[in-house]
């Protein structure tokens, strides 16, 4: 729940700074004419709807199951952290291409552009702040991993979303500096025209991965390895138990995994004391790890597990994600 807070904390600040840089941008784009800056103007109001759909995705994602959702609703979040991941491709980037090929087939001159160097600079500042909350969430998210394998390894897309989107922010807010600068000082206006077309590619390479992570968690990522060995332990101690062989988990949220806990019991246990095995189990588990929303225990020899999981997978080794 820690985390889940930071990550909350994070698009909050985000949100609240994109849509004082989304109106100063907006206002600087009509009083210039400049394609980059209108491209930047888009890229904040883009943003702003995405923290607004990734505040709507948690507030929907902690719903209580039903009958119809046994378990829960916790993978709205990871729907409409895709969503998000789209607009920023569909609109951000598209405008940002499309603005730019336009300006550069019929270029004008920038009109007014020390108002844009001024708004720039404001963005940048403003970004740079929000960018350090997202940092600073993601930091402690990601523990001591790098930071590709925390962004891979990552269950709570908003950790990394507001990052993403504010690094982008930032790149294109240079761009969009050097574009007008060098169109300016050259006089060649379809330079402008450039630097949006380059805005809406590093939009477009911002939105492809952060739509790939949400895919892999949208269509069910097992829970951390961490989780499943803890789990295992847990039950290894258990008097009556002969081997925990292993788990099969999906993550179903941020802070909601479900785990499938196969376990060789001693042969000699009659029904009665594997029952009450189990539900020794399940308290220490949940007591233990309360993001386990569902635990289900299935008595397996070690072989019998081992013959399952070559039927199911073959020779795949499940890599370190």
């Amino acid at each position: 729940m820690q985390g889940r807070h930071s990550s909350k904390v994070a698009v909050y600040a985000a949100l609240a700074g994109n849509i004082a840089v989304a109106i100063t941008k907006l206002f600087a784009a009509a009083i210039t004419g400049s394609a980059a800056m209108f491209s930047e103007a888009v890229h904040s109001v883009v943003d702003c709807g995405n923290e607004a759909l990734i505040l709507y995705g948690y507030r929907r994602a902690v719903r209580r199951p039903d009958l119809v959702h046994p378990f829960g609703f916790g993978r709205e979040l990871y729907f409409w952290s895709f969503i998000v991941a789209l607009m920023l491709f569909a609109l951000g980037a598209g405008v940002s291409i499309y603005q730019g090929i336009h300006h550069a087939i019929d270029p004008h001159p920038v009109e007014h552009a020390r108002i844009s160097y001024i708004v720039l600079a404001l963005s940048f500042v403003f970004e740079s702040a929000s960018w350090m909350v997202g940092w600073r969430a993601f930091a402690k998210a990601r523990g001591n991993l790098g930071f590709w394998a925390a962004f891979r390894q990552s269950k709570d897309p908003p950790a990394f979303m507001v990052l993403f989107e504010d690094t982008a922010a930032l790149i294109g807010i240079i761009i969009a500096a050097i574009g007008i600068a060098a169109a300016e000082t050259l006089d060649m206006p379809v330079l402008d025209g450039a630097a949006s077309i380059l805005i809406g590619f590093v939009l477009a390479i911002t939105a492809v991965l952060l739509a790939i992570e949400s895919k892999s968690l949208l269509i069910g990522e097992r829970a951390t390895p961490a989780l499943v060995e803890a789990i295992c332990r847990i039950a290894q101690k258990e008097p009556g138990v002969v081997h925990a062989n292993s788990a099969l988990t999906a993550q179903l949220a941020p802070d909601q995994a479900m785990v499938a806990l196969s376990i060789d019991f001693d042969p000699t246990l009659f029904t009665e004391q594997i029952e009450a095995c189990v539900a020794s189990i399940e308290k220490k588990v949940r007591a233990a790890h309360p993001e386990v929303v569902a635990l289900f225990v299935k008595p397996q020899t070690l072989a019998e597990f081992e013959n399952a999981r070559l039927k199911r997978f073959g020779n795949y080794r499940l890599p370190v994600k």
